[in-house]
């Protein structure tokens, strides 16, 4: 069976046993304390939490995930960054029986794989807040009565079986993990806690369940392969390197595997709007994007060799994920500009690096340690600071060191996250429902100002400022810029009502709500895709309209699709300030603006 067949199986699969088949969500998470969707149930974290669910009970999906905490350690048998998240639901319905004894099934029944063991919770007294968390012997019990042999059972800690919260706080519990061939492929969460911002854990009102099993790792066992690069999803890219390459895949596998996830990685991001930058989402694109063209140059790939990657990769998906096949000339450009831009660099960046490994020339060798340090400074990956050493005749040692100062800094960036955002607690939910609303202000200012033509681009919103980018042929000019921020701060003023509604999306179309965020997240339009789809979309969507909403025949100056939080009314914005406009792309133009609070 091919992943397309996987894929589809794992999701009828669960549809028979009752559960509602909900699309991918964006790679760019409502949750403001976290860069990127990382797990399946994020974008059904509130329903955890008690929120009525409009798919009900049991859904199931097929999450696209980015992990930015395993971009330097991709190379062997099994890590990713981007990653195919399959998953069941429970929210309050069924818990730890059926969810154990369906995924046995599946993968024993269904896929006629072999469990090497598994691994339950053994319980936990060393929390940070000093509570025990008790071990989950009903788990044990339950595989007992399947069939799986004590000895099987392994029992272990908080670090591997006890899972979340995404985030800085929200559901968690303790989890039980499959194991085939000795590589974790389906984690079952069971969600009975509410762990907050201090580690205190308190139990939740309702239970549920929250698993994921990653596609490219059920492959390696669906298709009896030694690694996730063997399978389907990534054989063809693989080959197509070797094409271009005069060293083989079987010489250096690490370099191969680095480019096949990165250019998968790359434009899955792109086609979520997500551009190369020093910043946030856009650092880690930049950098996955470097990775592999500082891999590419050490198997001597020729130049824009990433532009044939980006074919093959969207041949590939752009029937399971049509928002890629439908980004392709973004995508081609945006990948063309950075290699651009990382050749008139590299001679630069070579250059210090060299010289920083001319200064270890006394202790005799560079490690690991030392080429993290000169990979922060210069952005130049290990390998080739290994190749420079060597040409500089110095012994390179401890490469594992490397990736010991990656998962350091990763801990460092986390504590940053924590203390930029302060959490996602009451304070933090009301700033992002603030610049939700400001959003909607400001777009609907553009149309007003410069015509219907301005279509909404992509947006990313953080604590401290919007990032609003829009369709229009040329830069505004500083008057356009001016009658924007006026008309904007004018709506604050008039303390205009914001309502929101539950509605079908053929409703909301019908009704006037703009809907191009909703169909740029999804890859298309109402036209491309046919409204409505079951498949495709919700059942329900969330209409946010923004005006003199006193009575049915107030006027309203917006009426957007949205999934985000919003303000009750606008006088709660403060004051609206654009602070740059530029370009993003052809006929994209970008508005990065912020609020300014009154003094308490």
């Amino acid at each position: 069976m091919d992943s397309k067949e996987i894929r589809q199986k794992f999701l009828d699969f669960f549809r028979k046993k009752g559960h509602k088949i909900v699309p991918s969500s964006s790679l760019i998470p409502t949750d403001p304390s976290v860069l990127f969707t990382t797990a399946g149930m994020q974008q059904f974290k509130e329903y955890f939490l008690g929120k009525e669910s409009p798919y009900g009970k049991r859904v199931t999906s097929c999450q696209k995930c980015f992990r930015t905490s395993d971009i330097e350690i991709v190379g062997d048998i099994s890590h990713l960054t981007f990653v195919e998240m399959l998953g069941n639901f429970s929210f309050g319905d069924y818990f730890k029986k059926e969810t154990i004894e369906w995924a046995y099934e599946f993968i024993t029944k269904e896929l006629d794989l072999k469990i090497d063991y598994v691994s339950v919770f053994a319980g936990d007294s060393s929390t940070s807040s000093g509570q025990v968390v008790p071990a989950d012997t009903e788990s044990e019990k339950i595989w007992l009565n399947l069939g799986i042999p004590a000895a099987k059972i392994k029992k272990m800690g908080r670090e591997d079986n006890f899972w979340g919260p995404t985030g800085l706080e929200g559901p968690c519990g303790p989890t039980t993990e499959i194991y085939i061939n000795n590589i974790e492929v389906w984690n079952l969460v069971f969600n009975e806690y509410y762990q907050d911002r201090d580690g205190k854990l308190t139990p939740l009102k309702q239970k549920g369940v929250d698993t994921g099993m990653g596609l490219e790792r059920l492959m390696t066992a669906v298709q009896k392969k030694d690694s996730v690069f063997e399978t389907d999803l990534f054989e063809p890219i693989i080959k197509e390197i070797g094409c271009n390459s005069s060293i083989s895949y079987n010489l250096n596998p690490k370099l191969y595997r680095i480019i096949a996830d990165h250019i998968r990685s790359s434009i899955f991001l792109i086609s979520e709007d997500i551009f190369p930058s020093n910043i946030e989402r856009g650092s880690a694109l930049r950098r996955i994007i470097r990775n592999a063209l500082d891999s590419g140059r050490i198997l001597h790939l020729p130049e824009n060799f990433l532009i044939a990657l980006v074919q093959r990769v969207m041949v590939m998906y752009k029937d399971i994920y049509p928002e890629v096949g439908l980004k392709y000339t973004d995508t081609v450009a945006v990948i063309q500009k950075e290699e651009d831009d990382y050749r008139k660099s590299e001679s630069e960046r070579e250059k210090i690096a060299q010289k920083l490994i001319l200064k270890r020339q006394e202790q005799g060798s560079v490690t690991g340690a030392v080429a993290y340090d000169i990979f922060s400074t210069t952005r130049i990956g290990m390998d080739r600071i290994e190749e420079l050493a060597k040409e500089l005749d110095i012994e390179f040692t401890d490469p594992e060191m490397f990736f010991s100062r990656a998962r350091e800094f990763q801990e460092i960036s986390r504590a940053g996250v924590e203390k930029k955002f302060g959490g996602v607690g009451k304070d933090a939910g009301l700033i992002q429902a603030k610049y939700h609303t400001a959003t909607h202000l400001l777009h609907a200012a553009l149309r007003e100002i410069l015509g219907l033509n301005v279509k909404q681009m992509g947006s990313d919103i953080t604590s401290q400022r919007l990032r609003f980018d829009f369709s229009h042929p040329q830069k505004l000019t500083p008057e356009e810029i001016k009658k924007v921020e006026y008309l904007v701060n004018q709506k604050i003023k008039e303390d205009l009502k914001v309502k929101k509604e539950e509605m079908s999306l053929d409703e909301a179309l019908k009704s006037g709500a703009l809907a191009f965020a909703f169909f740029s997240a999804r890859g298309g339009s109402a036209e491309a895709f046919g409204v409505g789809g079951k498949e495709k979309y919700p059942e329900k969507v969330s209409v946010f309209s923004i005006g003199n909403l006193s009575n049915s025949s107030g006027q309203v100056f917006s009426k957007e699709i949205c999934a985000g939080p919003h303000a009750n009314k606008t006088s709660e914005l403060g004051k609206f300030k654009i602070i740059k406009e530029e370009s993003s792309g052809a006929g994209i133009r970008r508005i990065r603006g912020i609020l300014i609070m009154p003094a308490q």
